[in-house]
């Protein structure tokens, strides 16, 4: 696979619609005052459903077997779910108390330092004749949905807009919904951690989620030099896991989830590197 060029048409564009740097708080802070304001609203949240299941003897019945813990974990998740649709408010109200502001969604995170106007990357990987993967006709027609928010991606992150879809696709087949058993949520599959350093209020919103995944692989790309198969596995594993091996780790997860990326690149690049297989 020929190497890529990240597209910088224009390095500084991703500062267009910086916030007022003389406010209180910066974006950074902003984001963890938000993720703090939804989980204080989910714990809340938590605590009522508890209170109203206790009036059936639980959401399982008293007595069903492990009933308790399927209540708690049921009850955390409606919670959860309900926090992130901001449908109580509770966050909200938390949020403009202490930064004075609304809790605005996000269209164009800008904290990264611009690139210098000479800085070109080449993406490399160490997968040259990783097979091309088909992936599903479904996938992809929920995948066409989103076309011109990654393009907007791949121009504010300068990173080619095949490879972000080749992440989606890995990361969730295109499910906006899609939630893991690690919390890692959206079509990018962020946890809320990360989705709050890259600036993400609202994680299940389809523009936030891909400008916050495209941004933290756009910084894991620096990172290592524009060495693709090093950033996408930084993404899967950690970059704490890529510099302990001093590359791609040994875990056949990550080994797995490079090539399946790389492989859904090749396909959507036209490179059909042998015989194509379905996923």
């Amino acid at each position: 696979m020929a190497n890529l060029q990240l597209k910088i048409t224009d390095p500084l564009k991703h500062l267009s619609g910086t916030p007022d740097i003389s406010g209180r708080y910066s974006d950074a802070q902003k984001a963890k005052i938000a993720n703090a304001a939804k989980e204080f609203e989910s714990l809340l949240t938590s605590m009522m459903l508890k209170s109203m299941s206790k009036t059936t003897d639980g959401m399982f019945g008293s007595s069903s077997f492990g009933g308790d813990d399927f209540d708690t974990i049921f009850q955390n998740e409606i919670a959860s779910f309900i926090s992130e649709r901001k449908s109580l408010g509770i966050a909200s109200i938390l949020y403009k108390k202490i930064t004075g502001e609304d809790m605005n969604v996000i269209s164009k995170p800008a904290e990264m330092q611009p690139l210098k106007t000479d800085q070109k990357l080449d993406i490399k990987t160490d997968f040259q004749n990783t097979p091309s993967i088909l992936p599903s006709s479904k996938a992809m027609n929920r995948l066409s949905r989103y076309d011109d928010i990654i393009d907007n991606a791949s121009s504010i992150y300068g990173v080619d807009k095949n490879v972000i879809k080749s992440v989606i696709l890995t990361e969730s087949a295109a499910n906006e919904k899609a939630l893991s058993s690690a919390k890692a949520k959206g079509l990018m599959q962020l946890i809320d951690s990360t989705a709050a350093d890259m600036g993400v209020n609202n994680v299940w919103d389809p523009q936030q989620n891909i400008y916050g995944g495209t941004k933290y692989l756009s910084e894991m790309l620096r990172k290592y030099n524009g060495n693709l198969g090093l950033a996408l596995a930084s993404y899967n594993a950690g970059p704490q896991n890529v510099d302990k091996f001093g590359g791609i780790p040994p875990f056949e997860e990550t080994q797995n989830y490079v090539k399946r990326v790389l492989g859904y690149l090749n396909h959507l690049n036209g490179d059909k590197n042998g015989s194509e297989r379905s996923i």
